[in-house]
């Protein structure tokens, strides 16, 4: 079975499951914590392999065997096991001065339907930029450092900020929205919405019946954080950022 890192936690956890019930368990879509992984396979053995890919490559970027993750498991070696893995045959891999990962090969799209901007942006000089920031380690296992966009994975799935952000300003009480991903134990991340409201009018349970309205489910805020106002450059732009370090 595939199986986001929150769909293995919560596997793990639950008191019927045997190590008999499973022969294959790939995991991918959303950063899989060291701690978690070596839970996982205390609790059902080596089955565990590790796909990385995006939709513009679909799961053929870099990955791990079950071989590779049960002998990194044995030799303690964390790095390894942190890791997205090395590059799959059908690809290029390797990344930008500024870290960001870059992908060509025959898996990779050949661009955004009908959105030719968007495509020139995506991909240039024959290469997928992936928005992702990561390193190599001398031995070729790539570790995913951060994002340059501001996409949220929850649990596996992607959330765009801004979706978010624009059904939240719809209501009149709610003067500015920035909506930012926290680290989440359980969904890898969550959403947190901060909000500077106009009255005290505009509550969490208001802004979440909103949400639910309009949004599919799981995209909604699970946190809403009510400030006075928003830190922002000399541009004006809202300092993601700086909200993401308020959190932790």
């Amino acid at each position: 079975m595939f199986a986001a890192p929150t769909m293995v936690k919560r596997l793990v956890e639950h008191p019927g499951i045997e190590p008999g019930y499973l022969r294959v368990i790939v995991y991918g879509g959303g950063p899989m914590y060291v701690a978690d992984l070596k839970a996982a396979i205390g609790k059902l053995g080596y089955r565990f392999a590790q796909l990385y890919g995006q939709g513009e490559s679909p799961m053929c970027i870099t990955g791990m065997t079950r071989a590779t993750i049960g002998a990194a498991h044995k030799a303690g070696d964390d790095a390894i096991l942190g890791s997205v893995g090395i590059a799959q045959s059908v690809v290029e891999v390797r990344t930008a001065p500024d870290g960001e990962i870059l992908v060509r090969g025959d898996s990779v799209m050949k661009g955004y339907w009908r959105d030719e901007e968007a495509t020139a942006k995506a991909l240039k000089d024959g290469w997928l930029h992936t928005g992702d920031v990561g390193e190599f380690d001398t031995r070729g296992y790539l570790t995913l450092k951060d994002r340059s966009k501001d996409l949220i994975i929850s649990g596996g799935s992607n959330i765009y900020p801004r979706e978010v952000e624009e059904v939240l300003q719809r209501h009149p009480g709610a003067a500015e929205v920035s909506v930012v991903g926290a680290v989440d134990a359980e969904w890898g991340e969550s959403v947190v919405a901060f909000v500077v409201r106009r009255d005290d009018g505009v509550t969490h349970e208001i802004l979440d019946a909103l949400c639910l309205d309009n949004i599919a489910r799981f995209k909604r805020p699970k946190r809403y954080i009510f400030v006075e106002a928003l830190p922002k450059n000399a541009y004006g732009k809202i300092l993601k950022t700086e909200l993401r370090q308020r959190l932790s």
